[in-house]
């Protein structure tokens, strides 16, 4: 039966090797006998020093203590944080923080100004817009405008300061409502022809 395999085995390699010219005939002895190579892995640094683990030295006789095995692994070190572009150019690019961050600032503060003082007069929008809102509207938009560019350009990214329940996220979800709201409440009361409420 070893025969037999040997000499499959060997008949196999022999094809194989005559259809390569690179390749010459392999003896069939040389087939079955296997050789181990030692391997040896090493763990380096991204610095390039070797790592190399301490020792564990234990008595045969007796087992490892517990507190021996199960050694507690440091927490891996806190990941950098990502710089902050301070250049005017960033700051305003279209998918930059400051554009629509600052629209939406604006628009949370239109929509509840509007909703406000369209309860209490019973004005509508463009009425109140007609009747001395736009000195409001510069004033407001200049303040919050400074207000956000300022920490913007320092380096400070509002999610390094999102915390809990007011989160950037939210922030820019409730202004893009706040836009959205805005804008259909100057539509809905032009096509109604006067206040909504």
């Amino acid at each position: 039966m070893a025969t037999t395999m040997q000499s499959t085995l060997a008949t196999a390699m022999t094809r194989v090797a005559n259809r390569t010219r690179d390749l010459q005939v392999v003896p069939p002895r040389s087939v079955l006998r296997l050789q181990r190579s030692a391997v040896q892995v090493r763990c380096t640094k991204e610095d390039g020093q070797i790592e190399r683990p301490p020792p564990v030295t234990t008595n045969p006789q007796q087992p490892p203590s517990l507190s021996q095995s199960r050694q507690p692994i440091p927490p891996p070190p806190p990941p950098p944080a990502p710089k902050v572009s301070t250049k005017f150019g960033d700051v305003f690019a279209f998918s930059g923080p400051a554009p629509e961050r600052i629209n939406g600032r604006l628009a949370m503060v239109g929509f509840v100004a509007a909703m406000g003082a369209e309860i209490w007069k019973g004005e509508d929008v463009f009425a109140q817009i007609s009747n001395g809102g736009i000195p409001w509207f510069l004033g407001t938009a200049v303040v919050l405008s400074l207000a956000s560019l300022i920490p913007l350009f320092k380096g400070v990214s509002v999610e390094s300061k999102s915390k809990g329940l007011m989160t950037s996220d939210a922030e820019m979800w409730n202004g893009r409502f706040a836009m959205l709201g805005l804008v259909a409440l100057a539509f809905t009361e032009y096509l109604k022809g006067g206040a909504l409420v």
